[in-house]
C-alpha cells in the first residue's frame, strides 16, 4: 500500500494561530484578590457568606477566602462561631487541628487559647507572670473577624474593622410562604468568570436552551428584547422580555456590587401563565476562594414567588445554580455543558484583555466599569458604597420574572412594543421601591395588573 502525498499547494493565509498564540494579558486590576491588592482592599469592604451552618460541626475547619487560610469554629455552648486565621502565632501550627472550649479554640501543638476576637488568653507552656508571657500575651493577636450566622449561612468582614458596615438585609428574604435552602457550588475559575454570567442574558438562551437541550423553561430559547439599567453607584440589571405566544415574559437578572446576584426563577416560569411580580430563583454571592477559585454560596428560593418546592433538594439547587448536576462524566459535561463548563474552561483566570465585548454585553461592560471605578476610588481614599436601603427598610432588589397577557398590537412593530412592556414593569417596580414589603408588593401587581388590563398608553 502507498501513502498519499499531503497536497502542500493550498492557500493557507487566512490561518491566524501563529500570529495570535501568544497570550493576552488577564485583568489584573479587578481579578486579583490576594491582602493588600486593589481588588483584595475593595472585596474586603463588604460583608460575605464563608461557610454554611449546616456543615460545622464540632470540630473546627480550615478553609480559604479572598486569598487567606483560616478556620472557622464553634465555641461556648456550641452556638457562637469564630473565624480565625489558620495559623498559630506562636510555632504556626494549624488551628485547624485545635479544641473548641467554651472561651475560643485552643492550639494544639503548646495550648495556647485564643479568644474569638484573637486575643490570647493563655500560654500554659511559659510561666504567666514572666515578662515574656506577658509582653506577648500585650502585643500580639491572633488574626481574627467578625462573624455573623444568618439563615443557615455564616458571614465575615474582613475589612478594617473600624470600617465595619452594617449587615444588609435584601427584601428578597423577607418574603412570606417562602422556604429557603442554603447551599454552595464550587467553581475552579476567578469570580469575575462567574459573576459575568449574571449580567449576560444571551448566554441563557443558547448555553442553557440551544446549545443542547432545555435546561430550564424552552422559552429561554428566545433571546427576545434586552435592556441594561444602572439603577445606582452599585446596583444593575439586565432585562429578557420575550413573546410566548399572547403573553410578553419579562425576566430580570440583578448584580449589586461587588458580589451579590439574583435572577429569575429557573422552573416556576416558561412564559406560558399569568405571574406577578414572581421572585428570585436563589439570592446568591459569588466569593471568592482565591485568584483561581471561587464558590457561590446562596439560598435557593421555593415558593408560589419562587420555584416548585420539588426542587428543595440538594440536586435541585444545583440544577437552579446552573441548570445540571456539578458532578457528572466528563463526555456528559462536553455534550450538554453548563455555567461550570462555560467559566471554567476561559482558564483559571481568564485572559480577558482578550475578549470582543459586543452590544449584548452592555451589561458586563457597565459592571466591570463600576467595579474598576470603586477599585480605584477606594485607592484613592473613597469608599465604596454600600448596598442601598431606604430608611430602615431592608435593601430593595428586583431580580423576578412577570409574564402578562399582551397581545402583538396591529401595525406597531412587536419587538418595540415588547422593549416597552419591559420598561413598563421594571419601572412599576421603581417607583413604589420606598414602601413597606407588604405595601410595595401589592402595589406592584397591581400596577401589572393594571398594565395588562388597560395596555400601554
Amino acid at each position: 500500500m502507498t501513502d498519499k502525498t499531503p497536497d502542500h499547494a493550498g492557500d493557507y493565509s487566512g490561518f491566524r494561530g501563529y500570529s495570535q498564540s501568544q497570550p493576552k494579558d488577564i485583568d489584573a486590576e479587578i481579578a486579583i484578590v490576594g491582602p493588600g491588592t486593589p481588588a483584595g482592599e475593595y472585596l474586603r469592604r463588604f460583608w460575605h457568606p464563608v461557610y454554611l451552618t449546616s456543615e460545622l460541626g464540632d470540630l473546627p475547619k480550615a478553609i480559604k477566602i479572598l486569598g487567606e487560610e483560616l478556620v472557622v469554629f464553634r465555641f461556648g455552648d456550641g452556638t457562637q462561631i469564630g473565624l480565625v486565621h489558620k495559623y498559630c502565632p506562636h510555632r504556626r501550627a494549624s488551628l485547624e487541628y485545635g479544641r473548641c472550649e467554651a472561651r475560643g479554640i485552643r492550639c494544639c501543638y503548646h495550648g495556647w487559647l485564643f479568644a474569638p476576637d484573637g486575643e490570647i488568653l493563655e500560654t500554659p507552656g511559659e510561666d504567666s507572670t514572666a515578662k515574656a508571657a506577658e509582653m506577648v500575651r500585650d502585643r500580639t493577636r491572633l488574626g481574627a473577624y467578625p462573624v455573623i450566622e444568618y439563615q443557615g449561612l455564616i458571614f465575615a468582614y474582613m475589612g478594617p474593622p473600624e470600617l465595619t458596615p452594617d449587615f444588609p438585609i435584601y427584601d428578597s428574604l423577607e418574603i412570606e410562604n417562602m422556604t429557603f435552602r442554603p447551599y454552595k457550588a464550587p467553581y475552579t475559575c476567578n469570580w469575575i468568570q462567574v459573576m459575568d454570567a449574571i449580567m449576560d442574558p444571551v448566554h441563557t438562551s443558547f448555553l442553557h436552551s440551544q446549545n443542547s437541550h432545555p435546561q430550564f423553561s424552552e422559552g429561554m430559547a428566545e433571546i427576545g428584547e434586552l435592556k441594561f439599567y444602572e439603577r445606582n453607584e452599585n446596583h444593575f440589571l439586565g432585562t429578557s422580555t420575550r413573546r410566548v405566544n399572547d403573553n410578553a415574559w419579562v425576566r430580570a437578572n440583578e448584580l449589586i456590587l461587588p458580589n451579590f446576584t439574583q435572577a429569575g426563577s429557573a422552573f416556576a416560569a416558561d412564559g406560558t401563565r399569568p405571574r406577578y411580580f414572581g421572585r428570585s430563583c436563589f439570592t446568591r454571592w459569588v466569593v471568592p476562594v482565591d485568584d483561581e477559585n471561587t464558590i457561590a454560596f446562596a439560598w435557593a428560593c421555593f415558593g408560589e414567588r419562587g420555584d416548585p418546592h420539588e426542587y428543595n433538594t440538594q440536586e435541585g439547587c444545583e440544577l437552579i445554580e446552573q441548570g445540571e448536576v456539578l458532578d457528572r462524566p466528563d463526555e456528559e459535561k462536553q455534550r450538554y455543558p453548563a455555567d461550570s463548563e462555560a467559566v471554567q474552561g476561559m482558564g483559571a483566570i481568564s485572559t480577558h484583555k482578550g475578549e470582543n465585548l459586543m452590544p449584548t454585553d452592555r451589561g458586563i461592560s457597565l459592571y466591570r466599569r463600576r467595579v474598576r471605578k470603586q477599585i480605584r476610588d477606594l485607592a484613592n481614599g473613597t469608599e465604596p458604597p454600600q448596598p442601598k436601603r431606604f430608611g430602615n427598610l431592608s435593601v430593595r432588589t428586583y431580580g423576578q420574572d412577570t409574564v402578562l397577557n399582551l397581545p402583538p398590537v396591529a401595525g406597531k412593530s412587536d419587538s418595540a412594543y415588547l422593549a416597552e412592556i419591559g420598561s413598563a414593569v421594571l419601572e412599576a417596580q421603581f417607583v413604589h421601591e420606598e414602601k413597606n414589603n407588604t405595601e410595595r408588593d401589592g402595589a406592584i401587581i397591581s400596577q401589572l395588573k393594571k398594565i395588562e388590563t388597560d395596555g400601554l398608553p
